[in-house]
């Protein structure tokens, strides 16, 4: 009742106030006519505005990723002519000569350090971006490129932060640093490989290549994403590899967002800084680098803008026009409405004789005209429609009165109850006990249907008779078939139609049987369908309803029509004494395949008998 009473308070206020149900129609066609202006334009507008915005996106988002991916191609091959680089003094017959000598025969003779050396010189002649080549062994040998010109000692380089996570599977590293040369300090790329004993196979230090930012400034300056946009790198650790500003070369990256990414493949983030970055970056597997794009979100979503002015000064002059256009239209339709509004007034007294003047003929003058027609009409057929749907409907209860009891009739046939009764005093004196009792029985299932005149008896006591006509099959079959009752206590007292579920079980009987069929197991059941409703359910595990059969019973049941074949039981005279008893949305649905069975469902009202039809 609450439901109900808040959603009536819920239609009264969009009744009253959203359609303005007691204002005059000039008003109404005003305000409809304004919101049929600015809803449409402002929808355009708000679906224009989100997909710029979503194609600007897309564009800057494509045009980044194009950019980043030709800059990562770049670099990975200048990187990997390094990686060469580093195999070629790895491989070098004095690197080999200092690797496999121990250290008192390196410290003796001198002329494999200067040979080495040597050969990193050359190395760096060779490339004009290399900064300094350090072999830094583990016995505390360290050989440079720079020599006194490094005021940074080299052995310090075991302390930094990237010395212990050196792969020990002999693939390189790429690290961020800074050479402290004499009058300042130099941003590097170091490219770090562990260095190992080929006789022993065992790492006897590291080689530290450092590249200068002269090739990725050159690289790196050649990108133009937009007028404020920039392009920077992070190394695996996030720390910065390459930025417009040097002063962060080598520094951990301020951004959480930027330094906890998780994924490896392109994306975008929008980057919460002061001005609200739109972020592009793609992660390079070959280095373990993640390569930025950063525009101002700003400059993505600048024009759009304009187009929200275009959109409100769209909206207030087609809004002023809807209601010039809305106040005329309004006025020459309302004169008309309102004087047939009076004349409405004078039928409502009961004055039928006036007539309102049609002057046009629009929708409006066929208006007129039908009222006129209406009310020439209106005084004889009222009461003509009140005495035809009278009969009408005393013919209908008559009618289903006549084909309730017809129905009714059929299922109380006038058997020999006397005679029942005198077969088994007769088998009482042959000492015939099953016979007696199979008698006794049959002669209670008969009472039961001939004791009283109601069409309708509780669950319980249709199961307790239904359960005496088991026993008298049993009596018959013996133990080739067994069956099992599952009805809860809340529906013994529930409504159902007299001598309903005999005929239903009586069909397991007559279709359970077959060729193949040894024992047959009947279950009855009842569980709550809906709130109001509930199913009784009757299965069997015996042969099955043939197709053609089946489909003509489903097809009857359909049908919801009465028909009788001279048949007094079946599940078409049950299924129509339902339709008539509660409606026809309730009945028998059918469900059979052979060799495995046949369910029967009784959809029902939940009503209680004690309650005189009163559904819970």
């Amino acid at each position: 009742m609450k439901n109900e009473t808040a959603m009536g308070q819920i239609a009264e206020f969009i009744s009253r106030y959203i359609l303005l149900r007691n204002q005059s129609l000039m008003i109404k066609l005003c305000v409809f006519s304004s919101f049929l202006v600015i809803f449409p334009v402002l929808a355009v507008g708000v679906i224009s505005y989100k997909r710029s915005s979503i194609e600007l996106e897309y564009e800057l988002k494509q045009s980044s990723r194009q950019v980043i991916d030709q800059v990562e191609s770049h670099i990975e091959y200048y990187v990997q002519d390094f990686e060469i680089t580093s195999l070629k003094i790895i491989n070098s017959p004095e690197m080999s000569s200092i690797l496999t000598a121990d250290a008192l025969e390196v410290k003796q003779n001198g002329k494999l350090i200067e040979a080495l050396r040597g050969t990193l010189k050359t190395a760096e002649y060779s490339r004009a971006d290399i900064s300094n080549i350090t072999i830094l062994l583990d016995n505390n040998l360290i050989v440079d490129t720079l020599g006194m010109r490094n005021y940074y000692p080299s052995a310090k380089m075991k302390e930094e932060y990237w010395y212990s996570a050196v792969p020990r599977n002999g693939m390189s590293m790429l690290v961020t640093r800074t050479l402290k040369l004499k009058n300042n300090g130099q941003p590097v790329i170091s490219l770090v490989r562990r260095l190992y004993n080929s006789r022993t196979l065992q790492p006897v230090g590291i080689l530290v290549i450092d590249i200068n930012f002269r090739r990725i400034e050159e690289i790196s300056n050649k990108v133009m994403i937009s007028k404020n946009g920039y392009f920077f790198i992070l190394d695996a650790k996030g720390h910065y590899v390459y930025h417009p500003d040097y002063t962060k070369l080598g520094k951990k990256v301020e951004f959480n967002q930027l330094s906890n990414l998780k994924t490896k493949e392109s994306s975008t983030e929008i980057l919460e800084n002061e001005r609200k970055d739109f972020v592009t970056y793609a992660y390079s597997p070959n280095l373990g680098w993640r390569f930025f794009t950063a525009v101002p979100y700003q400059d993505v979503t600048g024009g759009i803008i304009q187009i929200g002015k275009t959109i409100s000064w769209t909206i207030i002059i087609s809004l002023i026009a809807a209601y010039l256009i809305g106040f005329g239209f309004a006025a020459s339709i309302i004169r008309p409405i309102r004087r047939l509004q009076r004349f409405m007034k004078e039928v409502e007294i009961g004055n039928l004789n006036l007539r309102v003047p049609v002057e046009s003929k629009d929708e409006i003058g066929q208006l007129t005209a039908g009222f006129n027609n209406t009310v020439e009409k209106l005084s004889n057929l009222l009461e003509e429609v009140y005495v035809s749907k009278l009969r009408e409907a005393e013919m209908s209860l008559k009618q289903k009165e006549m084909e309730l009891k017809m129905l009714q009739s059929q299922m109380n046939p006038h058997f020999l109850c006397n005679s029942l009764e005198t077969i088994r005093g007769m088998a009482l004196e042959e000492n015939q006990e099953n016979i007696a009792n199979m008698s006794y029985s049959l002669g209670k299932l008969l009472r039961y249907n001939l004791r009283n005149n109601a069409s309708t008896v509780s669950l319980g006591e249709e199961i307790k008779f239904c359960e005496i006509y088991l026993q008298i099959q049993k009596y018959r079959f013996e133990d080739r078939f067994e069956y099992l009752f599952d009805i809860p206590q809340w529906a013994l007292h529930l409504k159902v139609a007299k001598f309903s579920l005999q005929p239903l079980v009586e069909n397991c009987f007559v279709h359970g049987y077959g060729r193949d069929i040894g024992n047959l197991s009947i279950k009855i059941s009842v569980f709550q369908h809906t709130e109001t409703s509930f199913i009784i359910r009757i299965s069997d595990s015996g042969a099955g309803i043939q197709e053609d059969m089946l489909e003509k019973i489903t097809k009857k049941l359909q049908q919801k029509t009465t028909t009788f074949d001279g048949k007094n039981i079946g599940i078409l005279n049950v299924d129509q004494r339902i339709h008539h008893l509660f409606g026809s949305e309730y009945g028998i649905s059918i469900q059979s395949k052979q060799a495995v069975g046949t369910v029967i469902d009784v959809h029902l009202p939940i009503i209680n008998v004690n309650q005189e039809g009163e559904i819970k």
